[in-house]
């Protein structure tokens, strides 16, 4: 028995440790399949974060362009008229020197009431789209406003001031459409 003994022995010894290997290995698999799943979900993890900040991006983006949009629709409805108003300065010019001639004859006197009337109306139609002359003499220079054609010293006014408006100038609601060509005291 001895023998049988000794076969039990290095039998239980040998299935220690075949048992002992599989522990090791189950272990090791383990290990390694966490370790694999670790990585999978730190990918997953990264990927997800930059499809979120991705996503944030495209919203400030679309808001912009909303914003954008909004902003140059009212632009757009605001200054609307300003190639119509453009057009028509050159014959509001035009009725401003026709008006500026003296009459004696009472043919001609009527015929000027009629242009001034017609003037009038033109004038309170631009009035109503927002157009506005720009008020020049006796107002200091302003590049933005005005354009000085010519240069004058006269002592009843301070330097840098208009001195005589050659060209009225007009703005729409807040935007210069034309400048005021000016004389300007030195």
């Amino acid at each position: 028995m001895s023998n049988e003994k000794q076969v039990e022995d290095v039998v239980e010894e040998t299935v220690d440790t075949e048992v002992q290997q599989e522990e090791t290995v189950e272990e090791s698999v383990e290990e390694s399949v966490e370790a694999t799943l670790q990585t999978e979900i730190d990918q997953l993890k990264q990927q997800l974060e930059e499809q979120e900040n991705r996503y944030v991006r495209l919203q400030a983006d679309f808001d912009n362009f909303r914003r954008r949009s909004r902003l140059d629709a009212e632009a757009a409805q605001k200054y609307r008229a300003q190639s119509l108003v453009t057009d028509i300065l050159p014959a509001l010019d035009n009725f401003d020197r026709a008006l500026q001639v003296n009459t004696e004859d009472e043919n001609t006197k009527s015929v000027m009431k009629g242009v001034e009337m017609v003037y009038r109306q033109l004038v309170e139609a631009l009035q109503k789209e927002g157009v506005e002359p720009i008020e020049s003499v006796g107002k200091p220079f302003d590049p933005y406003e005005h354009q000085a054609v010519m240069q004058v010293e006269d002592e009843a006014y301070e330097p840098n001031t208009v001195v005589e408006e050659l060209q009225k100038g007009y703005k729409l609601k807040d935007k210069i459409i034309r400048p005021a060509m000016v004389k300007v005291n030195q």
